[in-house]
């Protein structure tokens, strides 16, 4: 299926683009709900453990509420929303092999967790950890998975307001993806890490249909591993992943659709030559040329499996540049797995190259591009200054949305250093060591983007609390 567009598979699965109209649901109504569809997902066992942009209508909500439904009212079949999630394919269950070889106890496993995070440069103040689970019967540690609670926060969203499908934006399977030496059933860990967590949303909305992105776990094991996943999710109702890695697909009305460019982001990096390099003290970037000298850069390297054939990442680059240029959707959203810009303080090399080799394309005709790999919420902007110096268009807007299974802490002095040193991006908003997820809506009478992003408590419960909002004016034409 080489370069296909998915409407194709889309029509294969029989799921089409039809508003899901929401329940309003009584609290009691709603608790039952979520219940008994908490039940199904625990068959398969596995624990239920500021400011504005230029051109842009931007608003903010910072304070954590319950979900106001009362905006439902004001949907229309035109305006097209859907979910935004990654990162989701972690669990207990399937701990990653340093954890099994150098086991901690729970007092231990925080400490070195907090070494590591003085170690990088981060104010020991903002210390902060995930929800901790000692296995059965044994005093060994590990970070609590929360994809079981972000399930059900988005079940109750979606009975609340209109979700038509949702995005999935990588790292579906940790930590080695499919085909892992490990001794698992394959389809088991599948069922386990893709499926089960979004069994509650699929019970209440049958018909839901995931477009799924690859992250670099999904890439770990094998090429094999990866063919493993995606034909796992041709067999799936709810799921769509084409074989190639890399597709798009268009839905919605004739003059108010949408085209999804959705990308192997970990396939682009792979064709790359770069190096990790540390931070400096104060959380500045370190100098490439220092940093050979004394050893201290890291070649990123990858896996001999994960190395493009036949300039598979040319080909994937020059696919997007053609498609974007030649869409005739009203809207066109690119997503992935990797981030162009985040504050984690640990992905920044990576980010400077997929920001070379996508923003050129991005600034002149996209009207958001979306990711995970951090594993938290952020909303980023960059005024593409650096692409096109007569630029009128409002700022292309960067969702993060990578925290649906693990939580990860904001580097403070990076995020303020990228500040000053960058005047084209910008830093709207953000919250770490969080469980949570985006709502996306395409509003087709006011021609804005707006983005939800709720959070879910540490308790498990998958309560979704809605932490911000945000509104931005199209871009593309």
């Amino acid at each position: 299926m080489k370069n296909q567009d998915v409407t194709l598979i889309v029509k294969q699965k029989e799921a089409t683009l039809k508003i899901i109209k929401p329940k309003k649901l009584s609290l009691a109504m709603l608790s039952i709900s979520l219940l008994s569809a908490a039940i199904i997902a625990s068959c398969s066992n596995t624990q239920f453990i500021d400011g504005s942009a230029n051109n842009s209508s931007l608003s903010k909500v910072t304070s954590t509420q319950a979900i106001d439904d009362t905006a439902i009212d004001n949907q229309t079949p035109d305006n097209i929303s859907f979910l935004a999630f990654g990162d989701g394919g972690y669990h207990v269950d399937y701990p990653k092999t340093k954890h099994i070889k150098n086991p901690r106890n729970k007092a231990d496993f925080i400490a070195h967790e907090k070494e590591d995070w003085i170690a990088d440069y981060r104010p020991e103040s903002e210390f902060d950890h995930a929800p901790i689970y000692v296995y059965p019967n044994t005093n060994i540690a590990t970070e609590q998975g929360g994809a079981e609670a972000v399930g059900l926060a988005m079940t109750e969203v979606c009975i609340n307001k209109p979700c038509q499908f949702a995005i999935q934006l990588g790292d579906n399977i940790y930590p080695d993806g499919a085909g892992a030496d490990d001794g698992k059933d394959d389809q088991k860990r599948m069922n386990d890490l893709i499926l089960s967590p979004l069994m509650p949303l699929f019970t209440e909305h049958p018909d839901l249909m995931v477009y799924s992105a690859l992250g670099n776990h999904d890439w770990k094991s094998s090429r094999q591993g990866v063919a493993l996943q995606t034909e796992w999710m041709e067999k799936q109702k709810n799921f769509t992943l084409d074989k190639q890695g890399y597709y798009k697909y268009t839905l919605g009305s004739k003059g108010n659709d949408v085209e999804f460019f959705v990308l192997d982001t970990n396939m682009l990096l792979s064709g790359q030559t770069f190096h990790e390099v540390p931070l400096n003290s104060d959380g500045s970037e370190g100098e490439l040329t220092k940093a050979l000298k004394d050893g201290s850069a890291e070649l990123e390297q990858a896996d001999a499996h994960e190395l493009p054939i036949q300039n598979e990442d040319e080909q994937q680059l020059a696919w997007l540049a053609l498609g974007l240029e030649n869409s005739t959707a009203k809207w066109k959203v690119v997503y992935g797995h990797h981030i162009l810009w985040s504050i984690g303080g640990s992905k920044y090399s990576e980010g400077h190259v997929l920001r070379e080799l996508l923003l050129p394309s991005l600034c002149q005709y996209a009207d958001a591009y979306i990711a995970g790999h951090e594993h938290d919420l952020e909303l980023i902007t960059d005024d593409c200054s650096s692409y096109n110096t007569n630029n009128t268009r409002p700022p292309l807007p960067l969702i993060i949305s990578g925290a649906a299974a693990k939580m990860r802490g904001k580097h403070t002095p990076f995020a303020e250093q990228q500040a000053k040193r960058y005047p084209q991006y910008k830093l709207h908003w953000s919250q770490s060591f969080v469980w949570g997820f985006a709502h996306v809506e395409l509003n087709n009478q006011d021609d804005a983007l707006k983005v939800e992003f709720y959070t879910t408590p540490r308790d498990r419960s998958g309560k979704a609390e809605l932490a911000a909002q945000f509104t931005f004016d199209k871009r593309s034409d």
